[in-house]
């Protein structure tokens, strides 16, 4: 099979694709023929070599990219409920494999596997697992009750926008932080009230609910500002890699590294077939085309995932 793998970090020419033999499923695990994966911006760290330099991987010859894919499950292991043939959706959530989504076929756990949106297309498909799952975790880790208020930054973003849907679903107010012409877009997702980039964040935000909401998710990394728009004893999680904000006037600060759930991902699957959650696709590249993908991704303004198509 085909896949594209990185060998020496560097730029989008690092991208190499190579064949390797086809994986075979073990006890609990399924081999997906893959249909779509999404390029996320970690994976253009993972080429550029950023994890080994931070301490998130260890050296390799050769890292496999891709946590997102859609496909349809092509062999099974003892002990699966899954079949051959279902349309799946799955995450990819180790950085040390040879092969990642990007990739004709990937075997995974069948922990790691849920049905895929019956009214989506692959492509579509695949902008869910790693967005989606690191929203809905970090809201958990949030635990904010029906009612409350939140801050979502980046609103626009992948990881953003479901996550206002999601929150707006659990009964919460949400003010969405995100680019000034993004507006009518995060409102659309269920937003309350609207905080343009660029503006003094924690004076916005408390000019819409003073005192501060009652929790952050921090999917655009702002840090220390958005913070400061918590109210005392509030709650505060960031997404991605990084030093988190120091804690003050009692806030709780975590992060949300996004871990592998089929059963979640069927979850968050229904919801976007019942038009509760937005899948967006901003473009789709063969797999051929992975090196273009990254030099698209890496351009400001981008809205959606975008997609290989092996």
């Amino acid at each position: 099979m085909r896949a594209v793998v990185v060998r020496d970090f560097g730029g989008p020419e690092a991208l190499v694709t190579v064949e390797q033999p086809l994986p075979e499923p073990g006890p609990g695990q399924v081999r997906i023929a893959v249909q779509a994966a999404a390029v996320n911006p970690i994976d253009l760290a993972v080429r550029a070599g950023a994890m080994i330099t931070i301490g998130f991987a260890e050296p390799q010859p050769q890292f496999g990219l891709g946590w997102d894919v859609a496909g349809t499950v092509d062999a099974v292991g003892a002990g699966v409920e899954l079949a051959v043939g279902d349309a799946v959706i799955g995450l990819v959530d180790r950085l040390d494999l040879p092969t990642g989504a990007y990739a004709e076929y990937v075997v995974l756990d069948a922990t790691a596997v849920g049905r895929a949106p019956r009214h989506a297309s692959p492509a579509e498909a695949a902008t869910l697992p790693l967005c989606g799952l690191t929203a809905a975790q970090g809201l958990d880790l949030l635990g904010l009750a029906p009612g409350g208020t939140l801050l979502v930054t980046g609103a626009a973003g992948g990881v953003g926008g479901f996550a206002v849907e999601l929150a707006a679903a659990r009964g919460l107010r949400v003010v969405a932080l995100a680019a000034p012409g993004d507006e009518e877009l995060v409102r659309g997702f269920g937003a309350e009230h609207f905080v343009p980039r660029g503006s003094r964040v924690a004076d916005a935000v408390r000019a819409v609910v003073p005192g501060g909401v009652d929790g952050v998710l921090d999917a655009a990394v702002v840090k220390t500002p958005a913070l400061e728009a918590l109210r005392t004893g509030g709650a505060f999680v960031a997404v991605g890699l990084g030093a988190d904000p120091v804690p003050r006037r009692g806030t709780r600060v975590a992060n949300v590294w996004v871990h592998a759930d089929g059963a979640r991902l069927t979850e968050l699957a229904g919801l976007a077939d019942a038009g509760r959650l937005t899948l967006r696709v901003a473009g789709t590249f063969a797999l051929d085309g992975a090196a273009a993908a990254h030099r698209r991704q890496a351009e400001a303004g981008l809205r959606g995932r975008l997609a290989l198509l092996p």
